[in-house]
């Protein structure tokens, strides 16, 4: 998983979505074990901690857990999890917004569908 870190964002956003990215893209699966807070400090160069806010938000939306004095592993739901969130996202971020300047364009529903 080696990748650097940009200032772009926080780094605790930036290691949840790359685990969350390596979980869509297929590159971690179910029950596969992700790397340690431990493992991320040491390869960025950060506070322990910080890797652990980004795997914490993980857990609280189920997309991994914890198997006591073993680590962190992804969950069965992870995949159906992300992708509805991501799902939700790209509509809001995009397909509403291009909805509704089409509208004020005088794009009807059918021509947009076209260009799509």
């Amino acid at each position: 998983m080696r990748h650097s870190l940009n200032d772009e964002k926080p780094i605790y956003q930036q290691i949840r979505e790359r685990i969350e990215d390596y979980i869509l893209d297929g590159v971690l699966q179910p029950e596969d074990q992700i790397p340690s807070k431990n493992e991320f400090a040491k390869e960025f160069q950060i506070n322990p901690a910080t890797a652990g806010k980004g795997v914490n938000e993980l857990v609280d939306k189920g997309i991994v857990y914890k198997k006591r004095g073993i680590g962190m592993f992804v969950s069965a739901e992870a995949k159906r999890i992300l992708l509805e969130e991501r799902k939700q996202l790209f509509i809001a971020q995009f397909i509403t917004p291009l909805k509704a300047e089409a509208k004020r364009l005088g794009i009807s529903e059918e021509d947009l569908r076209q260009m799509l």
